[in-house]
């Protein structure tokens, strides 16, 4: 949140409705006038609070509340922009298709991504992972030998622990060889309830 967005937080209730017009006309100005380089918007799902950010490119993170969402944000307002501002609107369409994907009407996600945060390695491991469909799992030593790279199995573990898309991007999809789940970005029990959802 910058210095204006706090003042504005502690100047007024957040429901209150002059100030979530104050939030939408200074959103509005921002991406008029260009300055708007990160939006965000938080979303209630099942497996908690998700914080969505978006860059002019497309989806830049999806995080839990365990990250932080104020670490997130400033990382993001160090690795991308300063220019980070509460903006829901940019991220209406995500927020639909996560709504979607949460109510079982959608499968997967069609939605421009920036991938900026990732790169090398990590960042093949992300792109084949949107080939993991739907109610399916990998093993980490089967994504490294289809990246191309059989023996980087914890090379792929690091790329699913640091995804800065999950959900979007499905390494929660991505399970140990004995059939055990593994560790997740947004905890083992997140992971599982995501898997137990896809094979409803």
């Amino acid at each position: 949140m910058n210095d204006l967005e706090n003042r504005l937080a502690g100047a007024a209730d957040p429901a209150d409705p002059a100030l979530a017009r104050l939030r939408a006309v200074l959103a509005r100005r921002a991406q008029e006038q260009d300055l708007l380089d990160v939006a965000y918007r938080t979303l209630d799902t099942p497996v908690g609070r998700l914080l969505l950010a978006a860059t002019p490119a497309g989806l830049v993170r999806v995080a839990y509340a365990r990250e932080d969402h104020d670490a997130v944000l400033a990382a993001l307002a160090e690795r991308v922009s300063p220019r980070v501002l509460l903006a829901p609107a940019r991220l209406d369409d995500a927020a639909h298709q996560l709504e979607d994907y949460f109510t079982h009407r959608r499968q997967g996600f069609d939605l421009p991504l920036d991938l900026r945060l990732t790169r090398g390695f990590r960042r093949a491991v992300l792109e084949h992972l949107s080939g993991v469909g739907y109610g399916r799992t990998v093993s980490y030593t089967a994504l490294a030998a289809e990246v191309g790279n059989p023996r980087a199995v914890r090379a792929v573990g690091s790329a699913c622990a640091t995804n800065p898309l999950p959900v979007v991007i499905p390494c929660h999809r991505v399970v140990r060889s004995d059939g055990s789940i593994g560790d997740y970005l947004g905890g083992p029990d997140v992971k599982r309830a995501l898997l137990d959802f896809e094979r409803m």
